[in-house]
């Protein structure tokens, strides 16, 4: 049989560590020709997965401008993959996540007739503003999707109750605990020298905060937080990893720059962020990839947000939404790091969001589709005990 032609998009680092799996695992199907398609809509943090994964795109669009807005990304992205369908055809396009290159890349696909996978397919939190524009896109993606790979039982029950049939649905579990668990076991204790040294006696708490909805004076809420606590608990440093959204750096630079014990970090590799994550007592983010990887490491993770795409976390015990309100945040922190006992019962190690083995699943459910495989794999059953 023919084999079969999967386009795989992606234009942001969090795209390509949880596409990173999938790439592999198509590169080695026999029954399966990739191609690999970089957006760029970011490049630096975007080059620096390619790298470690040892990825090369057979195309890359480098769309990334000083200042994009949502409308250039959306009509730069557009442009260009219509003619990267034109010329390499593909039969399946595989699209990851809620980013704008997601869902141009389904539109230009159903534009093209040409069959859409989505990867983490069926996240939902109820309100198309938050977060803004991703929630709106993985819904128009879920549209324009034939094959929905869900993460999680909860994210397909979210489609189909959306009206889609559960024979286009496969719970495959998260393709980010693919990366993490592949990455993890090779990296050494401790962190790399070039990064602060926090003494063995310190509890380290790492912060990660970016989305648009958290612009402002969310942000100075949260770096009031932050102040407060480092002069509270003073067993306690700060890592605070500041995104290059200058929008993020022109509030937290002011606010915590010199701040003792408050060290502010340039976005660091994928290798670094884990031995990070492994390193710290406590994490406070409004990333939706920490959120899945951070149970994997056994390290309780309070979310910088009103709501939740990925609320296994929470009915787990494992996260606990804050939002942006410095006092929560403050309460909360606060009796994690001085209740031994709270701080057990969200550090067990375990996760809700996977076995390692998501991209297997996607590989095999296209090989189904297309004729090469007479039975569809089997749905993820998580059995919360996924470590690292």
């Amino acid at each position: 049989m023919k084999r079969i032609r999967v386009m795989s998009i992606f234009g942001t680092r969090p795209e390509a560590i949880k596409m990173a799996p999938v790439l592999l695992a198509l590169e080695k199907d026999p029954h399966c020709e990739p191609v690999h398609v970089a957006t760029g809509q970011h490049r630096e943090m975007l080059d620096q997965v390619l790298q470690l994964f040892q990825i090369k795109p057979h195309v890359d669009l480098n769309i990334m401008k000083a200042n994009q807005t949502l409308y250039g990304i959306t009509r730069d992205a557009l442009e260009g993959l219509e003619k990267v369908f034109a010329e390499h055809k593909p039969d399946i396009v595989l699209a990851q996540g809620d980013t704008t290159t997601a869902f141009v890349s389904g539109l230009a696909a159903f534009y093209s007739k040409i069959a859409v996978g989505h990867v983490e397919a069926g996240l939902r939190t109820g309100d198309i503003y938050d977060p803004f524009p991703e929630e709106m896109n993985r819904r128009l993606l879920s549209q324009l999707t034939d094959l929905h790979f869900a993460p999680t039982q909860a994210a397909g029950d979210n489609l189909t109750r959306e009206g889609f049939g559960r024979e286009r649905i496969l719970v495959t579990g998260n393709t980010v605990t693919d990366a993490l668990l592949s990455i993890a076991a090779g990296l050494p204790a401790g962190l790399p020298a070039d990064l602060p040294h926090i003494a063995p006696d310190k509890k380290m708490i790492l912060v990660e905060t970016h989305r648009r909805e958290n612009l402002g004076q969310p942000m100075q809420e949260i770096c009031m937080a932050l102040r407060t606590l480092v002069n509270v608990f003073t067993n306690c440093e700060i890592v605070f990893s500041v995104h290059k959204n200058p929008k993020v750096r022109e509030v937290v630079f002011p606010a915590l720059q010199g701040v003792e014990r408050v060290h502010l970090i340039e976005p660091v590799e994928y290798t670094t962020l884990i031995r990070l994550m492994r390193a710290s007592t406590l994490i406070l983010t409004d990333s939706g990839g920490i959120q899945e990887e951070a149970p994997s490491l056994g390290k309780p993770v309070l979310v910088l947000r009103k709501t939740t795409e990925r609320p296994e976390g929470v009915h787990a015990g494992v996260a606990k939404l804050v939002g942006t309100d410095q006092g929560v945040i403050v309460s909360e922190a606060s009796r994690l790091l001085s209740d031994p006992g709270a701080y057990r019962a969200m550090s067990q190690v375990a996760s809700p969001y996977g076995d390692g083995r998501a991209a297997e699943r996607i590989v095999a459910a296209i090989r189904h589709r297309f004729g090469h495989d007479a039975h569809r794999p089997r749905d993820f059953s998580p059995d919360l005990a996924v470590t690292s």
